[in-house]
């Protein structure tokens, strides 16, 4: 049953998501703060100036990436990212906010992995950016899992190269 939706609107929405991953917290921060691993199970740019008070880009600055001020850098813990207001977003007076919290489950082996979201206008002109972050964060935590839990094998190296032929004799 749906519940009609409210013709005006006021204050601000979240949501919040939770995902396990067998492997241990620092792996799973170093997938949150790494560049390399983030373009990895973002399939994005990334920048992080990984620290309390730096910064934290996804995707390109000047085609729909998201640029962020960090909060909180509570290594192996807790990273809390504030978002700047970008050419993709509407205005609004609320400041947009994404909490990562880690947590050890069922040994150390494991990490619980939450990520929840605040500070989104409960606007109409803002439900496509919602969606569009409340969805994609989803995905982007179900691709940090399957990276993590599931590397790709390492490559191979290369096959030696052949003998080259000897002078006279390549025939």
């Amino acid at each position: 049953m749906s519940v009609p939706r409210r013709s005006t609107r006021s204050g601000t929405r979240g949501y919040a998501h939770l995902v396990e991953i067998e492997v241990p917290a620092g792996r799973v921060w170093r997938a949150l703060t790494d560049p390399g691993l983030i373009r990895i199970w973002s399939g994005q740019e990334a920048e992080v100036d990984a620290r309390q008070g730096g910064y934290y880009r996804l995707g390109l600055r000047n085609a729909g990436g998201r640029e962020a001020h960090i909060d909180i850098f509570d290594v192996n813990r807790r990273l809390r990212l504030i978002y700047l207001s970008g050419r993709d977003t509407p205005p609004g007076d609320s400041a947009v906010v994404d909490d990562f919290l880690l947590d050890v489950r069922k040994g150390e082996g494991t990490a619980s992995l939450r990520l929840l979201g605040s500070g989104v206008p409960d606007a109409p002109e803002w439900d496509k950016a919602y969606m569009r972050m409340r969805v994609g964060w989803e995905r982007l935590l179900g691709r940090i899992k399957v990276t993590l839990e599931s590397p790709p094998p390492p490559k191979k190296p290369p096959p030696p190269p052949k003998d080259p032929p000897l002078p006279g004799l390549d025939y």
